[in-house]
């Protein structure tokens, strides 16, 4: 049986992802192939934003390495004209020489952070999926009370969502399961699994939920905003 990323390794990989690694470096260090790590962040972050971050790794990426290589190249050529001479010459470098500062500052390019244009203050936008935009299995399952009141609880309540700023945190959230086994697993004997079979109803009511307080529904792998 294949294995699955856990939810842990899911908020790590975004957030390794959207700091400057690789899909590749994701890949050797997760374990996971580079079409699983690849898959699960384009459902978290959207194929627009998955793009916009591996295109601007990929040039920050190879920019390094193009300096890195350029460097080796001049310190391999100092040394072959090092090694031409009958003599090795050592010059002495005046630190006060106008020319040695020149080159000394010029030697040092600043990269620009990869997340220059991202707005940290929204982060649920790489989190949060649209209801209008989200594509979820046609069945669902919730946890009610013994009077079928819907179970609310703050987005704070989530792990695999602590990375999010504290005011997003902060929402209230109603949870869904696809898996009946799994509902069944999180419910106490104070409460029960109902089915909601046509998951369009949340699209229907949002606007009754979002009057409720009610802004995201955590789904097992997204995070589905109203």
């Amino acid at each position: 049986m294949a294995k699955r990323l856990s939810e842990k390794q899911k908020v790590e990989i975004i957030n390794c992802f959207t700091n400057g690694t690789t899909i590749d470096e994701l890949s050797d260090e997760f374990n996971f192939s580079k079409l699983t790590i690849s898959r699960n962040l384009k459902k978290v972050l959207g194929e627009k934003k998955y793009q916009e971050l591996n295109k601007r790794t990929k040039l920050n990426k190879k920019f390094v390495s193009h300096n890195i290589q350029e460097n080796k190249d001049d310190s391999q050529d100092e040394l072959c004209q090092g090694n031409s001479s009958s003599s090795f010459k050592v010059e002495k470098v005046d630190p006060e020489d106008p020319k040695e500062k020149s080159n000394e500052s010029s030697e040092f390019i600043e990269i620009a952070p990869l997340n220059f244009d991202v707005d940290n203050s929204v982060r649920k936008d790489f989190s949060s999926v649209p209801i209008s935009e989200v594509d979820i299995p046609k069945v669902a399952y919730m946890i009610v009370n013994q009077q079928i009141e819907l179970e609310i609880k703050p987005l704070k309540d989530f792990p695999q969502w602590q990375f999010l700023s504290q005011s997003e945190l902060e929402r209230k959230t109603i949870q869904i399961y696809f898996d009946i086994k799994i509902a069944r697993r999180y419910c106490s004997k104070e409460k029960k699994v109902i089915k909601v079979p046509d998951t369009d109803v949340f699209k229907v009511t949002a606007s009754t939920l979002l009057s409720k307080g009610i802004s995201r529904i955590v789904g097992e792998d997204k995070l589905i905003a109203l």
